[in-house]
């Protein structure tokens, strides 16, 4: 899933949050920014960014205090938030990396990406980085991880030839978004649109493409 979208400005002291958040914390500590982190997903998954500090340490079970300790803003908290999220799918993708079915653990990457966008339905995974900032190392090490799976696919004949991974990656979002325009819809239904994604891939009967494909920056 790509986790840039335009529109969608990063904080500039996104590398200041990154940092302070890099260093070694107290056991306690470690705790209360993990809560905070988790409970400020579910708060912008319900409302939006227009989640209050309040609502957030409410949800956490925190002191309003203890949130302004780890996060000096609100867009300082989506951005640890997006970071969170691109490092477990770097660790996915790691994981799936040298699969003996090169296809399946692409398709198994797609669908785990699509899924944690289609659960969590933040916003804030959409951000885009401030250029050289912390957040776009991250968003970078989950591109070329993808890339990485994608020429496994390729070279194992499970994907077109002219498909890259930067290809991949802008498609991760698709499902999700597909299932956006659809009142009330089923649980499940973004599963269908990666298979309908996956089956775009697979270089059985493939047209060729109608434009070169992007280059990442």
């Amino acid at each position: 899933m790509p986790l840039a979208t335009p529109g969608h400005a990063a904080p500039a002291d996104a590398d200041a949050v990154l940092t302070d958040a890099s260093r070694p914390l107290r056991a306690d500590a470690a705790r209360n920014r993990e809560a905070l982190l988790t409970a400020a997903e579910e708060e912008f998954a319900a409302q939006g960014l227009d989640a209050s500090i309040a609502d957030i340490a409410r949800r956490a079970g925190v002191a309003k205090g203890t949130v302004f300790r780890h996060f000096a803003t609100k867009e300082e908290l989506a951005t640890a938030i997006a970071a969170r999220h691109a490092q477990e799918l770097t660790a996915v993708a790691r994981r799936l990396r040298g699969s003996a079915d090169a296809g399946a653990a692409l398709l198994e990457f797609m669908t785990e990406a699509a899924g944690r966008l289609q659960r969590r339905r933040v916003a804030v995974l959409m951000t885009v980085p401030a250029p050289g900032s912390e957040l776009a190392r991250l968003q970078q090490e989950v591109h070329d991880e993808v890339v990485l799976l994608t020429d496994e696919a390729r070279a194992a004949g499970a994907v077109r030839p002219d498909i890259t991974g930067t290809d991949v990656f802008l498609l991760m979002c698709a499902p999700v978004h597909a299932v956006d325009y659809v009142a009330d819809p089923p649980p499940e239904l973004w599963r269908r649109y990666v298979g309908v994604v996956f089956d775009g891939l697979r270089p059985d009967g493939a047209h060729p493409l109608a434009h070169a494909a992007p280059t990442w920056p």
